[in-house]
Order: structure tokens, then C-alpha cells, then sequence
């Protein structure tokens, strides 16, 4: 017997038709198929944990709201993400604004048992450092330069998706990827641990999922 293995673009596709369809708690698996890359981009553009949780949560509503205009021919991922950076960028202007005085704090997200492997101790200690000198190093480069750098080489988005999602040129993606990679050389070397940077807990995803299907009356 022959099994048929779908992509994530048509999984996301029949979740969605089912959710149109009248299946609404279905919305939840969407969600929780995307929180982690919504909360990395997010803390690539606002890096404070706090901010980056309200806006998923604003971003998921209106994804939901309008999701009856997603034109599925594109990637679900991809739309979303677009929201996200949106959602992104207006809170950024809330700050600028100064209606957010505290824009300076960076949380710590590391905490025992961040992954299910049989490490050894000091290798734990080791690849934990190392992810935080990863985060370290990635907010000292220019936001510009940090989104596509996350978008292509943590995400594994290809170069005509960053493209779509920032909505800039292929040739610039490449030049901010190239920029990105030279102010990170020589801090940290080719180490992009896809879940050692700004990792997404469990707790947190329940936390998001709970308040927006809360919100939406599901």
C-alpha cells in the first residue's frame, strides 16, 4: 500500500478549507504549527518577548478574521508571516510614538530540559552558551539585515519567499543575507542551531494558542 505524504503547504491548505468549512478549533493546529517561527521573527524585529507574544496573538486574529481571503495558491506560512512583520512594524511605531517607554529589556527564554537529548552535561552547557551567543550576536545586527538572515538561514525560507514576505527584491535578499553573515563572522561561526535561538516553549505556545481561541470565542 502506497502512502501519500503531504507538504506543509497542503496540510496548512486542508486544515484551512476544514476551518472554513465550519471546523473553527481547528484554527488551534494552525497555530501551533507556526508558533515558533512567528515568535522567532518576532524577536528578531521587536526582541522583547513580552511585545512578541501580543502581537502573535494580534497577527493570529487577523489571520483568522480574514482568512477566507487567503488565496491559497501562495503559501499559508508565507501570508502569515507578512502579517506578523506587519503587526511588527506597528508596534514599533507605538514605541516610537512613546507609547512604550520600556523598549530596552531583553528576557532570558533558556531553561533546563530545553531539549530531549542524551547529552552530556558539559555538552549542554556548551551548545546553551552557544545559543546565547548566537542571540547575542544576532541583536547586534541591524534589523534589516537580522530578518533576512532568520528568514533564510534559521526558517529555511528560500530566497523568492523572503523576497514575498518583506516585499523587497531578490538581489536585495541576497545582499542583506551577505551583510548579515559579515557582522556575524568572527562572533559566531556557521553555528545557526535552529532550535537553540529564541526557542519556543511548550508552555509559551499553550499560553498564545489558549488567549487567541479565547478571543475569538472557539
Amino acid at each position: 500500500m502506497t502512502t501519500i505524504s503531504l507538504t506543509d503547504r497542503e496540510i496548512d491548505n486542508e486544515i484551512i478549507n476544514k476551518i472554513l468549512a465550519g471546523e473553527k478549533k481547528l484554527f488551534e493546529q494552525l497555530m501551533r504549527r507556526h508558533n515558533p517561527s512567528m515568535f522567532r521573527i518576532g524577536m528578531t524585529i521587536l526582541n522583547n518577548d513580552a511585545d512578541v507574544e501580543d502581537v502573535m496573538q494580534t497577527a493570529y486574529i487577523n489571520a483568522y478574521q480574514h482568512l477566507s481571503s487567503f488565496r491559497q495558491e501562495a503559501a499559508f506560512g508565507t501570508w502569515l508571516k507578512r502579517i506578523m512583520i506587519n503587526e511588527c512594524n506597528q508596534q514599533l511605531k507605538k514605541r516610537k510614538r512613546g507609547v512604550r517607554e520600556d523598549i530596552s529589556v531583553i528576557d532570558e527564554y533558556h531553561s533546563a530540559g530545553m531539549t530531549e537529548t542524551k547529552e552530556s552535561p558539559v555538552a549542554r552547557v556548551i551548545d546553551k552558551e552557544l545559543g546565547e551567543a548566537l542571540e547575542h550576536a544576532l541583536m547586534q545586527v541591524p534589523e534589516k539585515y537580522r530578518v533576512v538572515f532568520v528568514m533564510r538561514e534559521i526558517e529555511q525560507l528560500s530566497n523568492a519567499e523572503t523576497a514575498q514576505v518583506l516585499q523587497i527584491s531578490s538581489v536585495n535578499v541576497k545582499v542583506r543575507l551577505l551583510r548579515a553573515k559579515l557582522i556575524l563572522r568572527g562572533k559566531i561561526s556557521e553555528y545557526y542551531k535552529n532550535d537553540l535561538v529564541f526557542p519556543f516553549h511548550l508552555i509559551r505556545c499553550d499560553r498564545i494558542v489558549n488567549k487567541v481561541m479565547n478571543q475569538l470565542g472557539i
